[in-house]
C-alpha cells in the first residue's frame, strides 16, 4: 500500500484513517439494519421511517452553524473524541427502544445524533481535507473506500446470522463497543487552528448566494441520492426478500466484493490529471443514474445481485471523483474550509430532508420502487460540481 501511495502519508490522516475504520465496523453492523430495524418498529410503515429522517436531517441543518461556533473554543480534536461517545449514546438508546416508549426515546436519540454529527463530520471533512494533499487525495480517498469494501464484504453477514440468530440488542452492544474505541486514534491527532467565522443569519446569506447555487446544488443532489441509497434501498431488498436478514446480509456481502479492485485503479486514474476527476464524474453518474431506474424492475435475490454489483462498480467511477472534487474545493478554501464544511452539511442534508419528504409523497400512491426514479433524477445534478469555479467562501477584499 506504501507504493501505491506517493510519498508521505500525514500522521493525522493515518489517525482519521484508524477512527474512521472502527467507526466504519460499529456502523457496519447496523447501518443496513437499522431502516429495517425502523420499518418494523412503525409496523411496516415507510412514511414514518422517512418523518424520522426527515426530522434527523433538519434538527442537524438549524444547528450545524451553531455548532461550528461552538467548535471554535472546544477543539476538533476534542471534539472527535466526544463525538464517539455520542455515537455510542445514540445505540444505547436504540437498544432500549420498543413500540411503547418509541416516541419518547426517539425524540431523544434524534438530539443525541445531532450533537453526534456536529462533533465528528464537521471536524472529520475540515481534518480530512486539511491532512491530505492533491498528489495523494484520490488514493487516499480509494484506500478509505477500499477498507469499507473489504469490512463490507465480512460485517454484513456477521451482522446477518446474529440477527437471525438472536436479536438487535447484540448488535446494539457490538456497535457500543467499538464506538468507544474509535475514541483512542483521536487521542493522538495533531490540532488544526480553524475558527468559524460566520454568525447563524450570514451563514444562511452564504448559503443562498447565487454564485455558490451550482455547488449547493451538488451537494444537495448528493444527499437526496444518499437517502434513497442508504434508507430505501435497505427496507426494499429487506422486504423482496421476505424479511430473511441473513440473506440480506450475504447478498450485500457478494455485491461489496467485486468492487474493490476498482478502488485502486480509480484513485490512481483521479491523481494523474486535473481532468480525470470531472470526466469520470460524468461518465459515473451517467451509468449509475441508470442503475437507479433498473432497479425499479427488482423482483428477487438473483435481481438484486446483478443490479447491485453493477450499481456498485458505477458508483465508484461516480463517486470518489465526487468525493474527490469535494475535498479539493474544501482545501482550496484555505482558512474558509470550515465555513465550506458547514456549508457543505447544510446541503446534503437539507438535500436527504427533501428527498425524505418526495419520497412519502411517492410511497403514498405508487410502490416504493417508484422512489428509485428519484435517486436516478438526483445522481444527474452531481454533474454540476466543478472543480473550477470561483471560491465558495468570498475572500474580505
Amino acid at each position: 500500500m506504501a507504493k501505491y501511495l506517493d510519498g508521505n502519508v500525514s500522521p493525522g490522516f493515518v489517525a482519521l484513517y484508524t477512527g474512521k475504520t472502527i467507526t466504519m465496523i460499529a456502523g457496519g453492523l447496523l447501518g443496513l439494519y437499522l431502516p429495517i430495524f425502523l420499518f418494523n418498529l412503525f409496523n411496516g410503515s415507510l412514511i414514518s421511517v422517512m418523518l424520522f429522517f426527515v426530522a434527523s436531517s433538519l434538527l442537524y441543518v438549524a444547528t450545524v452553524a451553531a455548532g461550528a461556533r461552538f467548535l471554535n473554543h472546544f477543539g476538533f480534536r476534542r471534539a472527535l473524541i466526544a463525538s464517539t461517545f455520542f455515537g455510542a449514546l445514540f445505540f444505547i438508546i436504540f437498544s432500549f427502544i420498543t413500540k411503547q416508549n418509541a416516541l419518547t426515546l426517539l425524540f431523544l436519540a434524534l438530539f443525541v445524533l445531532t450533537i453526534y454529527r456536529i462533533l465528528y463530520w464537521v471536524p472529520y471533512i475540515v481534518d480530512f481535507a486539511k491532512f491530505t494533499d492533491r498528489r495523494n487525495r484520490g488514493r487516499e480517498l480509494s484506500v478509505l473506500g477500499i477498507t469499507r469494501d473489504i469490512l463490507g464484504i465480512v460485517v454484513p453477514v456477521i451482522a446477518g446470522y446474529v440477527l437471525s440468530r438472536y436479536d438487535f440488542t447484540v448488535l446494539f452492544a457490538a456497535s457500543i463497543v467499538l464506538y468507544l474505541l474509535s475514541a483512542i486514534p483521536y487521542i493522538v491527532i495533531p490540532k488544526t487552528q480553524e475558527q468559524y467565522r460566520w454568525g447563524y443569519g450570514e451563514t444562511w446569506r452564504h448559503f443562498f448566494d447565487r454564485s455558490r447555487r451550482r455547488t449547493i446544488l451538488a451537494f444537495v443532489a448528493d444527499g437526496a441520492e444518499s437517502l434513497v441509497a442508504l434508507e430505501v434501498w435497505p427496507i426494499f431488498i429487506f422486504l423482496v426478500l421476505s424479511g430473511d436478514y441473513l440473506k440480506v446480509g450475504a447478498i450485500s456481502t457478494v455485491i461489496i466484493g467485486v468492487t474493490v479492485l476498482l478502488q485502486l485503479t480509480m484513485g490512481k486514474y483521479i491523481d494523474a490529471s486535473d481532468d480525470h476527476a470531472e470526466r469520470a464524474l460524468h461518465v459515473g453518474s451517467f451509468f449509475y443514474s441508470i442503475g437507479w431506474i433498473l432497479k425499479m424492475f427488482v423482483l428477487n435475490a438473483y435481481h438484486i445481485f446483478v443490479l447491485g454489483a453493477y450499481h456498485s462498480v458505477v458508483k465508484i467511477v461516480m463517486q470518489i471523483p465526487f468525493d474527490a472534487l469535494t475535498f479539493e474545493l474544501a482545501a482550496d478554501e484555505g482558512h474558509y474550509v470550515d465555513e465550506f464544511t458547514v456549508l457543505h452539511e447544510m446541503a446534503v442534508h437539507i438535500g436527504k430532508a427533501l428527498m425524505a419528504l418526495l419520497v412519502i409523497g411517492v410511497a403514498w400512491f405508487l410502490p416504493i420502487q417508484w422512489t428509485f426514479l428519484l435517486a436516478a433524477f438526483s445522481t444527474v445534478f452531481l454533474n454540476v460540481l466543478q472543480k473550477h469555479r470561483p471560491p465558495l467562501v468570498r475572500r474580505p477584499v
